[in-house]
């Protein structure tokens, strides 16, 4: 008997419909908070400090989400996370109703979206291998990416053209977009092993730590995202970009991350249907080669066409690099700390975004726009070269590996 497609298991399938709605509703609210505040200050070293409102709460919440996600229903955290998200929205609109928006009151928010995200993403992570067979794995990571960037693809276009209408229209349409995901994800059924039980200690939350430092392949790999990504993070400085380089409103700015968001659910489809199989380890350093050299012809662009095809080519090479890292860590990562290790992952996803925008805004306050643009792809370059010589394992690698620790078939 022929076994479904991937799209036709009913648990995937809602799992992907409210992470489609949810990072749509995110990347409204992005798109939204970063216009209002750079709107309101005319400081792009604001647009920093967005991202490192952020991340603040990561640091001191990861390790506990981690075991909440090894310890608790996966499924139920993402729902929770979403329902905080929704609260967060809802907080925004009430910010915007007033005339003069408080700008502080923008990132106590955004702190607090900060603090949902960091017991989003370990769950989120490590609930995908609940989902699917291992045979269909790496098709079921690439599909979840790309739908993660579809999401980011129609939710800053969707949300730079509700600006119009104001941010509070922003707000309004992404806490109806969550309220619909939260549905969508409480209804899906998850098969996992037994999860873990036991009073909660230092020891347990350090788990996942030990476990990537223990396997050189996961710490080259997501650390080469963490620094790559980090100087790389130019997307933070588009508000800015958009006005003061080409010239544009809020209705481009959202094409701008839309190109990004295109290039890697472009590049996420086609690895769902040609997964990497061969040359893992120097597959994801071409990836990352490629958001740094692109970066690179983002700084030097003064036209829209020419940026957007810029962010196009960095979006497909982050994904080369997103597909390889998320696959080789819940493929050798047994399932009792899978959120544990997801959780470690988080800090440096987290630390590449959010504190990638910081370091950005940073530098551009410093150095001026461009060239904080130029610098960051020169920075990931170097990285890339350094890492080559740095973890020969994942240089090397050329397939990835079987599965520690199985979990029930679906």
């Amino acid at each position: 008997m022929t076994r479904p497609s991937i799209p036709r298991y009913a648990n995937l399938t809602l799992f992907l419909g409210a992470r489609l709605l949810a990072t749509m509703a995110v990347q409204m609210i992005s798109v939204g908070v970063s216009w209002q505040v750079y709107a309101l200050t005319g400081n792009v070293l604001d647009l920093g400090w967005l991202g490192l409102a952020q991340f603040a709460p990561l640091i001191p919440l990861v390790l506990l989400a981690g075991h909440a996600a090894d310890r608790f229903s996966r499924q139920w955290i993402i729902a929770l996370c979403y329902g905080l998200e929704l609260v967060c929205a809802l907080l925004l609109m009430a910010v915007s109703a007033v005339p003069q928006a408080d700008v502080g009151m923008i990132f106590a928010v955004m702190a607090l979206h900060g603090s949902a995200r960091a017991f989003l993403m370990p769950a989120n992570q490590a609930v995908l291998r609940d989902l699917v067979l291992r045979d269909d794995f790496e098709r079921a990571v690439a599909l979840s990416s790309s739908t993660f960037q579809l999401g980011v693809i129609a939710g800053p276009a969707v949300g730079g053209l509700l600006y119009l209408g104001g941010p509070t229209t922003v707000y309004a349409s992404a806490g109806s977009l969550l309220g619909i995901a939260i549905i969508l994800i409480s209804s899906t059924r998850p098969s996992r092993a037994r999860p873990v039980s036991g009073p909660l200690s230092l020891e347990r939350l350090l788990d996942g730590v030990r476990h990537v430092r223990s396997r050189p392949v996961i710490l080259g790999a997501i650390s080469l995202d963490l620094f790559a990504v980090l100087f790389g993070g130019a997307s933070a400085l588009l508000p800015a970009y958009a006005n003061d380089v080409l010239g544009v409103g809020p209705a481009e700015l959202g094409l701008l991350r839309t190109a990004m968001a295109l290039g890697a659910a472009g590049t996420g489809l086609l690895l769902a249907f040609k997964p990497i199989t061969r040359r893992v380890g120097l597959s994801m350093f071409a990836g990352v080669a490629l958001f740094g050299t692109a970066t690179l012809g983002l700084g030097l662009s003064t036209d829209f066409r020419l940026s957007l095809l810029a962010l196009g080519l960095m979006g497909a090479g982050d994904m080369v690099g997103v597909y390889v890292r998320h696959t080789l860590i819940q493929l050798d990562t047994p399932d009792a700390i899978r959120g544990r290790v997801s959780a470690v992952n988080s800090v440096f996803i987290g630390a590449s975004n959010e504190l990638g925008e910081f370091e950005s805004g940073l530098t551009a306050a410093w150095f001026g726009l461009v060239p904080a643009i130029l610098i960051g792809g020169t920075a990931t370059l170097l990285v890339v070269g350094l890492w080559l010589w740095k973890f020969p394992a994942l240089r090397s690698m050329d397939g990835f590996p079987r599965e520690m620790a199985r979990s029930p078939q679906t």
